[in-house]
């Protein structure tokens, strides 16, 4: 283990030893950095102190503009909750609102009073989908919020709201909401159908749509704190500005369109002015940040188009520091003005991790798979045990990592939706992209003329449709199980499945695809059907020494040989949908489903629980061979984390803090793949915490 490992780990140790309550401090969060940013609030009174919110519920900030960033608490307790809109009083800092929505509907008001170290849920706005929040300038106990079912207003600083929008009924769906500079009954909101406006604090409103395209949804309005009567709003038709309070706009589309920025394939998600020079604008779009020295009148983009910007902060103490909080990339910062920017998520991860797999030959080298990155995403290392990690997306296409493994030659595979990548050179390459082989019946290469890729159509598994475990059996009777078959030859040529899993037994390497179970004795440089396995959707592979088994959601495929023959296997009875597979060092299968974790000794027969084990939702099982244990997480309880010694049957609980997604070990000690907050990794002084069970 290097030094700089050792390091850290000693440092970890040190934070366990004068810890008065080891076993309640959750285990710590390393990245990868990066992922969904969404908002940004400044510390009026230290424009130093940042606050960042995500799109899982948490709160993060930083201490030196963004440099650093450290978690500070989750909102709201769930992982799907988006913080859109942070709120910091000017007359005590301490107290911050949150505006926060679910995307499948939901959310609500957000208070805390100990500057975001606990919140409580305003109970007059629970369940509203807060899309929208700001404070009057010239109040900043007026807090004025956008939902879906209209325009609320609080007096109070967000103790107490009421629905000031209930004529005319068309103003629901609030996106963007802007309060004049002096005076707070004047309020403009933009909806996903043109904007609206009240000058007796939403007594009346008026329709303020002269100069805008029809059914434009309104995503940001600001309005000038010098001129209130300049206004500028984005529509999904392009960046209008009006300089007489909204009675007319320019811009968009037509004549007057504003210069620079394309009104199609792009959607302005937020507009902000520079503090201390209010004809500089920046607009963040979904395809990059443009920025106006013009007052408006000509935009020019200053980041590339992959660059979806929901957020941009201007440092009002320097104008040159500005921050974008971004889809995918994090935080993005700017010294220059906004000429260029670079990542700065030191301490920022909402990765969500699929895959694993640690390097055999190098004990502190590990990799992880993402997905919803795209280009941001795919795999990430680690030389450091998993405490610090680097991007390895070259070749990958942008595509989601599902599965990761390693070959008999040490070459990293990744299994994605569209087929299997291999690693050479730090670059990914299509495994059979080679013009010079071709693939044969038993998986070893030739030389072949190069051939044109044919595109398959592929599901991923959130929008797989359950099997139904009567047409699984059905399946299985169909087939004679008792008479073992032949893996046979079937060639494979331009693969472009999804692979769910890798598993490997002496040379050979075996992967779980929705177009059947793969073999390849070529280090998965080509790859063959195992055609004595029936060729529907194989979500999990497993092997060990000989044993190797594959399981769709409804079935159990069996090779005692390593892969020589194959046959069907009995899952338990209770068992309606597989959710996690593995093979132990004594050829023992484990199952795992919504219910629990089912133990078979041989062949699938004898199916048994652990008494001790009691879980649901469980989603991933892992035999680690150098402890010669079953490591389990599930769904509920979400945040432990469970061994399960082979020899003694003996069950380990750890509370990590955490909602998991998978249980790994490195070295000695252990890493957990959470579900939308990247990497979190076992403090070595956890090991007093455990508890065995008997």
């Amino acid at each position: 283990m290097n030094c700089r490992l050792r390091r850290k780990l000693w440092f970890l140790l040190i934070i366990g030893l004068v810890c008065p309550r080891m076993h309640a401090v959750s285990w710590f969060p390393f990245g990868p950095d990066g992922g969904d940013a969404k908002a940004f609030a400044a510390d009026p009174r230290d424009h130093a102190h940042l606050f960042l919110g995500a799109a899982n519920g948490w709160i993060f900030q930083s201490w030196n503009g963004g440099q650093k960033w450290e978690r500070l608490a989750r909102v709201g307790k769930r992982d799907d909750l988006v913080i859109r809109h942070i709120l910091v009083d000017p007359a005590d800092s301490k107290h911050l609102v949150v505006g926060a929505y679910v995307v499948s509907d939901g959310g609500g008001i957000f208070i805390s009073n100990d500057g975001g170290v606990t919140w409580s849920s305003q109970p007059e706005m629970r369940g509203q989908s807060v899309r929208s929040l700001t404070a009057a300038p010239s109040d900043s106990k007026i807090l004025v919020a956008g939902t879906l079912e209209g325009v609320f207003r609080s007096t109070d600083g967000g103790g107490h709201w009421e629905l000031i929008s209930h004529d005319p009924v068309q103003i629901h769906e609030v996106q963007s909401v802007a309060v004049d500079p002096a005076n707070p009954d004047i309020i403009y909101v933009g909806t996903w159908h043109l904007p609206w406006k009240t000058t007796d604090g939403g007594a009346t409103w008026t329709s303020i749509k002269q100069g805008i395209i029809e059914d434009s949804d309104v995503f940001s309005i600001v309005i000038d704190p010098e001129q209130s009567d300049v206004v500028y709003l984005s529509a999904c038709s392009g960046i209008y500005k009006s300089e007489d309070g909204g009675e007319k706009f320019t811009g968009g589309v037509g004549a007057n369109k504003t210069q620079g920025i394309p009104s199609t394939a792009r959607r302005t998600l937020v507009l902000d002015m520079d503090p201390n020079h209010v004809g500089t604008v920046y607009a963040g779009t979904t395809e990059g940040l443009y920025r106006s020295f013009d007052a408006g009148k000509y935009w020019m983009q200053t980041t590339g188009a992959d660059v979806i910007v929901n957020d941009v902060y201007v440092d009002p103490t320097n104008s040159n520091h500005v921050l974008l909080a971004t889809d995918r990339r994090g935080v993005l910062a700017s010294d220059d003005g906004g000429d260029s920017f670079q990542p700065s998520n030191s301490g920022f991860s909402t990765r969500q991790i699929w895959a694993f797999t640690a390097d055999e030959q190098h004990a502190a080298t590990v990799y992880v798979g993402v997905v919803n990155d795209k280009d941001s995403g795919g795999v990430f290392v680690s030389h450091t045990g998993g405490l610090s990690w680097s991007h390895l997306g070259d070749g990958l296409d942008g595509h989601d990592v599902f599965s990761l493994g390693q070959a008999p030659d040490d070459t990293i595979l990744a299994g994605t939706e569209h087929g299997i990548y291999r690693l050479k050179d730090s670059v990914w390459q299509r495994a059979g992209d080679d013009p010079s082989v071709r693939t044969l019946a038993d998986g070893a290469a030739q030389p072949a003329p190069a051939r044109t890729p044919v595109r398959t159509p592929v599901r991923t598994p959130a929008r797989t449709r359950p099997v139904s475990r009567a047409a699984g059996r059905a399946n299985a009777r169909r087939r004679p199980a008792a008479i073992p078959r032949s893996p046979g030859a079937a060639p494979l040529k331009n693969f472009d499945g999804s692979v769910y899993g890798f598993a490997r037994t002496g040379e050979t390497l075996y992967a779980a695809t929705s177009q059947g179970v793969l073999r390849s004795v070529s280090s998965g440089a080509t790859w063959s059907v195992v055609s004595a396995v029936p060729g529907y959707d194989w979500r999990f592979v497993a092997a060990s020494d000989e044993t190797v088994a594959a399981a769709s959601l409804n079935a159990l495929e069996l090779s005692t040989d390593g892969g020589k023959t194959w046959e069907a296997a009995a899952l338990p009875e209770q068992v309606t949908q597989v959710s996690a597979l593995a093979v132990d060092g004594r050829g023992g299968l484990w199952v795992g489903d919504k219910d629990g974790v089912y133990f078979s000794p041989g062949k699938g027969a004898n199916w048994k629980t652990l008494p001790d084990l009691v879980v649901r939702k469980v989603n991933s099982l892992y035999f680690d061979r150098q402890a010669d244990r079953m490591l389990i997480t599930a769904g509920d309880p979400a945040t432990d984390a469970f061994a399960v010694d082979i020899p003694s049957m003996r069950l380990a609980t750890w509370d990590t803090g955490w909602d998991l997604r998978f249980l790994r070990p490195v070295g000695n000690y252990l890493v957990a793949a959470t579900l939308f907050d990247g990497i979190v990794v076992q403090p070595r002084w956890v090991d007093s915490a455990e508890t065995d069970k008997h």
